[in-house]
């Protein structure tokens, strides 16, 4: 099956998300948020398109994430 490219924000923004804290102790679903953006242990940073979906899940998580 072939790739296909990522749906990147109209404008070509890009959102800089790091863990800053462990989601462990924390509800399973914000545990599935964070490794579903890709974050696989503290201070681990990715760039993520700025679409209403990323900020959806930045906003669940936001205890545990810095965004720049």
């Amino acid at each position: 099956m072939p790739r296909t490219k990522k749906a990147s924000a109209p404008s070509g923004r890009r959102l800089k998300i790091t863990l800053v804290k462990s989601p462990i102790g924390f509800n399973s679903d914000q545990a599935r948020v964070v490794t579903g953006m890709g974050l696989r242990r503290i201070n681990h940073s990715v760039a993520l398109a700025d679409t209403p979906e990323t900020r959806g899940m930045i906003l669940k998580v936001r205890h545990l994430v810095v965004v720049e």
